[in-house]
């Protein structure tokens, strides 16, 4: 089959954020008195559980305290807010390879879009903070966390991706940093590359996933379909 749409997962993939929500975490946590903090470690731990909202809820039940005692939603819009400032302060860049692929992909006509877990705010603040443009100028499906009943590993963002782009899995690639993000893709039919991230180095992907090191190793389109067309 040609490539015909590349579909990108966010939060690792187009840029390495997660240091930066957990920053942002922290930073609303202590604004509001919660005594709360996540290291590093503990922010791993806490990406196995896709969704910041859904993170929040698992450390508190993991410290004994049960989730309804506090206003989640809220807490996750305060924190989403600090994020969205911290990079328009300047502190994100796109990962190597990726403007490059997004240029090389537009200009051969392949259309592209989003996959994420994370919600519609967060995209817009970042694509408007590494690529000076509004995410609808820069891609044309967005499919959000927020929009769908499960999130990664179940194939639902993919599949509404999919929808939306009016195209069938095997004309499209996706393009992920973990393994929920790949097992999430695989489930909806697509197939898929991965390049590891910090959080995501240490995850146990298959032997049979295409992994590069970083996104200027397909940095065109058909560099991509090489690599995809390669044994495994």
């Amino acid at each position: 089959m040609t490539l015909r749409a590349i579909i990108f997962d966010v939060d690792g993939t187009l840029a390495e954020t997660e240091e930066l929500h957990r920053r942002a975490f922290n930073d609303c946590f202590a604004a509001q008195g919660l005594g709360w903090h996540w290291d590093r470690d503990r922010y791993r731990e806490l990406l196995r559980v896709t969704g910041g909202k859904e993170r929040i809820a698992r450390d508190l039940a993991d410290r004994g305290i049960d989730p309804t005692a506090h206003d989640i939603p809220a807490l996750h819009r305060a924190k989403t807010a600090r994020y969205t400032a911290l990079m328009a302060g300047g502190e994100i860049a796109l990962r190597p390879g990726i403007a490059a692929l997004i240029d090389s992909a537009r200009a051969g006509g392949l259309r592209l879009a989003i996959a994420t877990t994370t919600s519609r705010p967060n995209i817009d603040a970042l694509i408007r903070a590494t690529m000076g443009r509004d995410a609808a100028q820069v891609f044309d499906v967005i499919a959000a966390g927020d929009e769908v009943a499960e999130k990664k590993p179940a194939p639902d963002v993919y599949l509404l991706a999919l929808r939306r782009l009016g195209l069938q899995a095997a004309d499209a690639v996706a393009l992920e940093d973990s393994l929920n993000g790949l097992l999430s893709a695989r489930a909806a039919g697509l197939r898929c590359v991965v390049s590891p991230a910090t959080y995501t180095r240490g995850d146990a992907f298959p032997d049979d996933c295409p992994l590069v090191e970083d996104f200027t190793h397909i940095s065109t389109p058909g560099a991509l379909e090489l690599l995809l067309k390669e044994p495994a």
